[in-house]
């Protein structure tokens, strides 16, 4: 990028000038990820200070029992196989419940496409958790999931919202978004929600006084003008709804471990390798600058490593996800070191140890606690980029 670019791209961000599409695709093209972390941690210092946000959550996948074979998800299993599996509501609740330590704050609840549970056994489900553990907030179901709902159950997707709030849903998650372009999408997702139903369900959410987060899956067969362009359609949405908390760039993951039945789900693989991590910091610097209107942007921990996810601290990122201690949706590689959970005191040393203040927070971003940040004292404790 020739000095003129980068003193006007400069410019603009330092007026609060929103960037374009145009902007988006240069800022891609830069090789230099200390100028474009320094830029993008100036933005996220403005709206967050030296405060990285975390929460105490738990993720439970109740089926992975699914229609749709997309092509980078290893969770996905068709009825019959030898891995399937659809928990009771009993079950369920009995896993939930045994999560609980840690004064938990958030179940996250994502599962597959699952062709023969009833509508009905989703809005009980969220009842009987809800009764269980009604201090914890209940985060879930993807888009796609509510898309399938409506199939199911024939009714629209406003009523199932209605019904999936009064039975203690705080949000939606951020899934399957992936990549809106048809380009790619058409060769990554095997069922019909996209762009038109993703963003229609998002916006009736937002209606309805729900806050949900956005989602974006890199680093596979798209390309960075794509990238751009999902943040784009979003960044449109948010001026229309301001429902969207938070973005989370997602690391497209391949799969190490889950071909114990030697069956390859995971497809995509074979097609691509993983994002870098000078490629994932580049694209959550590229993401804050991009996306203007959204107070967040979270570094997921377990599809980047734990050093990686320091890292996006200080390019962009103010919110690590929280201390999950099982994830199945994708799998991780296990030779970039990430554990398997991550405790409330874990998060804290990660979080100071990257030079930040760190705050435990809720579902809905109200802060529930502060704790103090890194020693000043100490030499050795890295600090964050200066404005």
């Amino acid at each position: 990028m020739d000095a003129g670019l980068k003193r006007e791209l400069e410019e603009k961000v330092r007026a609060g000038e929103r960037l374009t599409r145009e902007d988006g695709i240069a800022l891609y093209e830069s090789d230099d990820l200390a100028w474009l972390g320094g830029l993008a941690h100036e933005v996220r210092t403005r709206k967050n200070g030296d405060v990285v946000h975390f929460n105490v959550n738990r993720h439970l996948n109740m089926t992975n029992v699914c229609t749709a074979s997309c092509a980078y998800c290893s969770f996905q299993r068709k009825p019959g196989e030898k891995d399937a599996y659809t928990m009771r509501i009993e079950e369920a609740v009995r896993l939930a419940k045994a999560m609980q330590g840690e004064n938990l704050t958030e179940l996250h609840i994502v599962n597959g496409l699952h062709p023969t549970l009833p509508w009905r056994y989703y809005p009980r489900s969220l009842s009987a958790l809800k009764e269980a553990l009604p201090e914890v907030a209940l985060k879930a179901f993807t888009a796609t999931e509510i898309h399938h709902f409506e199939t199911i159950s024939g009714l629209s997707a406003s009523e199932i919202l209605d019904e999936l709030i009064d039975a203690g849903l705080e949000s939606l998650t951020g899934g399957g978004a992936e990549i809106f372009d048809w380009e790619v999408r058409q060769h990554i997702v095997d069922h019909n929600t996209h762009w038109e139903d993703w963003s229609r369900i998002h916006r009736l959410a937002h209606e309805k006084g729900l806050k949900t987060p956005a989602t974006m899956l890199y680093g596979h067969i798209e390309e960075p003008r794509h990238r751009v362009d999902h943040v784009l359609r979003l960044r449109e949405m948010q001026d229309e709804t301001g429902g969207f908390q938070v973005f989370i760039p997602l690391r497209y993951q391949h799969d190490f471990v889950d071909m114990k039945d030697g069956k390859v789900r995971n497809t995509l693989q074979a097609r691509t390798s993983m994002a870098t991590g000078a490629e994932a910091l580049k694209t959550f610097a590229v993401s804050r600058l991009l996306f203007d209107n959204v107070p967040h942007v979270k570094v997921f921990w377990v599809m980047h490593g734990v050093q990686t996810a320091q890292l996006a601290l200080q390019h962009g990122a103010d919110d690590m996800d929280g201390s999950v201690v099982e994830y199945k949706i994708t799998h991780d590689a296990d030779d970039y070191g990430t554990p398997n959970k991550l405790g409330r005191e874990d998060l804290l040393d990660l979080i100071r140890d990257a030079g930040f203040r760190p705050v435990e927070r809720n579902t809905r971003y109200e802060i529930l606690r502060e704790y103090p940040g890194p020693e000043a004292d100490r030499r050795e404790t890295p600090q964050p980029m200066r404005v």
